[in-house]
């Protein structure tokens, strides 16, 4: 199983950044886990702005030469990673333009005629592993769960993507927060995976 793991967190001193690396240390540990790449998207600089105009087409953006290296990574994988804090009930705008520029028609998913496109990307899976300061409840209770209904229904089951896996922790700038045992279950998890 080939596992890439997309990190969002522009600090290397964080817990999300401490997450990273129980999810690496856990894939290392798995022998079904045959490779595990990382893709840092502050430390790439990746650009998150879309732009369109008469040389640049929303419709050619599948075949865009710059992000040509991200969309191989995403065909390369079969589970991926997404590491990101919840910011203002959502994910960071850096992932959520890295979003918006791979999971282009053409590539992640194909228009057929029907109610629904055609996904491009089945057979993969999913782990969405977000951290927010407020508690864990919050996003199910006052904003009715958008977060994993923007991720799984209107994303990944859109483009094919089929089984996808939340670990949601809250309270983690409190110091009940069980940081130390977050870290373990995340570490176990990728640790025992098969599939």
């Amino acid at each position: 199983m080939k596992t890439l793991v997309i990190f969002t967190h522009p600090n290397h001193q964080s817990l999300s950044y401490a997450f990273l690396q129980e999810v690496v240390n856990g894939c290392n540990g798995n022998g079904r886990i045959e490779e595990v790449r990382v893709l840092d998207l502050y430390e790439e600089g990746f650009n998150p702005v879309l732009i369109f105009n008469e040389n640049k087409r929303r419709r050619d953006m599948h075949m865009d030469p710059d992000l040509a290296k991200y969309r191989e990574q995403l065909l390369w994988a079969d589970k991926i990673v997404l590491i990101y804090p919840i910011w203002w009930g959502r994910p960071p705008a850096l992932l959520l333009g890295y979003i918006d520029q791979m999971f282009a028609s053409g590539f992640a998913y194909r228009e057929n005629g029907g109610a629904f496109p055609e996904g491009l990307l089945k057979g993969k899976s999913v782990v969405c592993i977000s951290t927010m300061k407020g508690p864990a409840f919050y996003p199910l209770l006052w904003l009715h769960n958008a977060h994993k209904i923007l991720m799984r229904r209107a994303l990944f089951n859109f483009v094919g993507i089929k089984h996808v896996k939340f670990f949601e922790f809250g309270n983690m700038e409190s110091s009940r927060g069980k940081h130390k045992e977050k870290l373990k279950k995340v570490n176990r998890y990728f640790l025992t995976i098969n599939q």
